[in-house]
């Protein structure tokens, strides 16, 4: 893909050189990081502005032949400060990533879960290949990672059909608002009935009135933790004007549905990118050699962690496939390149789910990557991906 020599010799700790031994793992992977390029994501609609983009950022953009808007470029160029960048006309996101989003199938109308939203680069690929059609629902424990991908949405004009929801994706049980594009939106104008439940979603406005904002100010100072905790309700503190928000009660956007809706009403497709020991993120695990090899043994080879990891993991996957309508499509992914967190995980899934199957990702047909260890899922790393670290299972809901 890139003729870039390898310079980088980081020196590897022999614990950790064990944990990739037990993992099958090659530890050449961590050293080619000077040769794994950077991939960025051309906005649709921008491809007229190619040669535009090239001169901002003084770089010659090559197109990434295996997916679509993607080009990739040497890693030391930094786009952050480009026009293009800062208009929203390109946004970086790795391959491997864009390649998770892409074995979900997208099509036009669908209503899509990303259960762990954060950081957003997923959540922007997902409603740019949806474009004026269904809904999207971003969901992540953490608020203020919530709110980078708001900001992100907002500079990438892609807003409009997304709702975000602060909570816990292991308890996360609202169902898409299944609505028109072109539905009515409520007049500034138009009367609600009253009371806290009955107050109507009116369209949302990036400043809020200042008694929304008082209110919200009391709600975090009464806070004891800044934690999310699974009993709380789910915290919206984003919807787009055509989400299925505006219009509703609070108490018929929180209204709990049997099971036998969701199987019928559940999402069409959703995203487990779970949180993971990033193992397989090479720059992540680089900064290590900063912070210092004791951290990598506390966050990576730390065994207690790695079995609370997956335990959480097998959670996320349990309850967004829950979500899933029958017939409906849901992708598992991690940047772990271990057994514990991607293949033990699947295949303990699959034991518990007897209406889960896997199926084939067609699109891989020519991706540059390698089957894991069951038959049906992907894995890529930098030597034979040039990309980062990736693990891909594709599900689907069975009628049973």
């Amino acid at each position: 893909m890139m003729d870039v020599e390898e310079t980088s010799t980081l020196p590897l700790p022999d614990a950790f050189l064990d944990f990739l031994k037990q993992n099958g793992l090659d530890p050449s992977i961590y050293t080619a990081t000077d040769s794994t390029p950077r991939y960025i994501r051309l906005k649709p609609g921008y491809e007229d502005f190619l040669e535009e983009i090239e001169t901002d950022i003084r770089c010659k953009l090559e197109r990434v032949c295996w997916l679509p808007n993607f080009y990739y470029l040497p890693p030391d160029v930094r786009i952050a400060s480009s026009k293009a960048y800062q208009e929203g006309k390109i946004y970086g996101i790795d391959a491997a990533s864009g390649a998770a989003v892409t074995a979900l199938d997208i099509s036009v109308g669908d209503h899509v879960l990303d259960l762990c939203a954060a950081p957003g680069a997923k959540l922007c690929m997902i409603l740019d290949i949806l474009g004026s059609s269904g809904s999207v629902t971003g969901v992540d424990i953490a608020k203020h990672r919530l709110a980078a991908c708001r900001t992100m949405l907002q500079k990438y004009g892609l807003g409009d059909h997304c709702r975000l929801f602060v909570a816990d994706g292991t308890s996360f049980s609202l169902l898409p608002v299944r609505v028109r594009s072109d539905s009515p939106l409520q007049s500034e104008n138009d009367e609600f009935p009253s009371g806290e439940n009955s107050e109507v979603y009116r369209e949302w406005k990036s400043r809020r009135p200042w008694k929304e904002r008082k209110k919200e100010a009391t709600a975090r100072e009464k806070s004891v933790s800044k934690l999310f905790s699974p009993t709380q309700e789910p915290e919206l503190i984003f919807y787009g004007r055509y989400s299925g928000v505006v219009g509703l009660t609070k108490n018929e956007l929180y209204k709990k549905m049997p099971m036998t809706e969701v199987l019928q009403l559940g999402y069409d497709k959703v995203l487990v990118d779970a949180e993971c020991t990033h193992d397989g993120s090479i720059k992540h695990v680089q900064k290590f050699e900063q912070w210092g090899w004791t951290t990598l043994q506390r966050r990576v080879l730390d065994a207690e962690r790695t079995d609370d990891l997956t335990i959480l993991q097998l959670q996320l996957l349990i309850n967004g496939f829950r979500l899933l309508r029958v017939g409906g499509v849901l992708v598992y992914s991690t940047c772990s390149l271990t057994f514990a967190q991607n293949e033990d995980v699947v295949e303990r899934f699959l034991s518990e789910n007897t209406s889960a199957e896997l199926l084939e990702i067609t699109a891989a047909k020519n991706w540059p990557c390698k089957s894991g260890r069951i038959q049906k899922t992907l894995r890529f790393d930098p030597l034979t991906s040039s990309t980062s670290g990736l693990f891909v299972a594709k599900f689907t809901k069975l009628a049973i």
